[in-house]
């Protein structure tokens, strides 16, 4: 994947989370199934992966299904699930040429065995690549998730390897989902809508948002350069005081 030096001068994020909102509302607006909406979603997945790529972005981040998407009806969570296989199939040798690391978070254990273990093979095979880390978040819940953490933190205290005293932040993050990657920059939400909803609750403590009322499959990568742009143009403190050049003050 070729590298896009366009927008070097910009203060680029290393990890976007992306809320993939809009698929169903798509959908209607042309009197077509929730399933189309949810189709076309998958051009604008490829369209934004290979922008990031361009770019050197370092993590990106999908929420692809949550674990409250499973109340959705049967017939809708049955095609998100053939959905997801048939991407599988039909994406990760793509992903894997240009050297795509692949990863899937979450409560995958109501999956059927045959997409877990498409997910499994995908991500032994993009193991050693060293290009862009794609995280793709099924049947995710940020209160499952730490939740699971402190499941694994509590287990390393009963096994004697940790001591209570000792439990600190860094204790729990290592014990997350996405324990291997620095929080996310930036989160962009496409739908209009404006929460978070149960989605890397831990990781979005410093985290930028950026609400965008595009429809999911029609964000493209010039609404993900329109994004980085805002990005660059805000000021990130950390709860600190932002300190402005000498001839600023006064």
């Amino acid at each position: 994947m070729a590298r896009d030096n366009t927008q070097t001068d910009l203060h680029l994020p290393r990890h976007i989370a992306v809320v993939m909102d809009g698929n169903g509302r798509w959908a209607r607006k042309r009197g077509m199934p929730r399933q189309f909406g949810h189709r076309s979603g998958v051009k604008a997945v490829r369209a934004i992966v290979r922008r990031c790529g361009e770019l050197g972005i370092e993590h990106l981040t999908l929420f692809a299904f949550s674990s409250e998407n499973w109340s959705r009806p049967q017939e809708e969570v049955t095609g998100l699930m053939k959905l997801f296989l048939d991407a599988l199939q039909r994406e990760v040798a793509e992903l894997h040429e240009n050297d795509v690391r692949l990863k899937f978070v979450g409560d995958l254990s109501r999956l059927s065995d045959r997409l877990q273990a498409g997910m499994a093979d995908a991500e032994q095979l993009t193991a050693d690549n060293t290009g862009l880390a794609l995280q793709i978040a099924v049947g995710y819940g940020g209160r499952w998730d730490i939740v699971n953490a402190c499941q694994r933190v509590a287990e390393q205290v009963q096994a004697g390897e940790l001591d209570p005293a000792d439990i600190d932040e860094t204790s729990i993050d290592c014990s997350l989902a996405l324990g291997d990657c620095p929080d996310p920059d930036l989160m962009i939400r496409t739908g209009g809508e404006k929460r978070i909803s149960n989605f890397l609750l831990w990781q979005f403590a410093y985290t930028e948002f950026l609400f965008s009322d595009v429809l999911w499959p029609d964000f493209d990568a010039a609404a993900l350069d329109a994004s980085l742009q805002e990005f660059a143009n805000r000021h990130r403190r950390f709860g600190g005081v932002r300190t402005l050049p000498t001839e600023e003050v006064g």
